[in-house]
């Protein structure tokens, strides 16, 4: 359908003790793209805030679930069957540590790289086939734990540049929306 809405989904952890970590990069993303559309998140019966509106000519349902990042699967599940968005029409944004902190990548479908968000929403949906803005954190530093590493807020330094990581994150999950992936893919992986 010409007017099917698009869910664009902000992975994190709920709550302002996990507000500035790098595994809620995905939920700054989203909160940017409600401040595009002018919109404020309200809460939904699928355990999750979301903002209804129109982004780049497209219907959209940003969210943001409130379940902690492993459980992910079924705020997004119960919202993509609420608004009966087709698969090819999610976006999950999310942190990914094999990517440097500056860059941001596109996909569709693969495997969760050890990312539990992605793989409580893959059970969930029954399919890893969804877009994908994949936000680079980069790699912890020396022997520290991941699971540590992106429970962390950013560095001072990481800080300064964090919000134009963002603006680049939401121009490419603005830039999925009706397009075709590897056009955008050209676009964004080039910088």
């Amino acid at each position: 359908m010409a007017d099917d809405p698009w869910l664009v989904v902000g992975l994190g952890n709920p709550g302002p003790k996990y507000a500035g970590n790098r595994h809620n990069v995905g939920q700054m993303v989203v909160d940017l793209l409600a401040e595009r559309i002018g919109g404020r998140f309200a809460k939904h019966k699928s355990r999750a805030d979301v903002v209804e509106g129109r982004l780049n000519g497209h219907r959209v349902v940003l969210a943001k679930p409130l379940s902690y990042m492993n459980e992910s699967g079924g705020p997004v599940a119960g919202l993509r069957s609420y608004y009966r968005v087709p698969p090819e029409q999610t976006i999950v944004v999310h942190d990914e540590l094999d990517i440097p902190f500056d860059s941001v990548r596109l996909k569709r479908g693969g495997g969760d790289n050890g990312h539990n968000g992605l793989r409580s929403i893959s059970n969930s949906l029954g399919t890893k086939d969804y877009l994908r803005v994949r936000v680079g954190i980069g790699r912890p530093p020396g022997r520290q734990d991941p699971a540590d590493f992106v429970l962390r807020d950013f560095s001072s330094t990481e800080r300064k540049d964090l919000p134009l990581l963002v603006d680049t994150a939401a121009d490419a999950a603005e830039a999925l929306l009706g397009a075709d992936l590897a056009a955008v893919q050209n676009t964004f992986h080039a910088r």
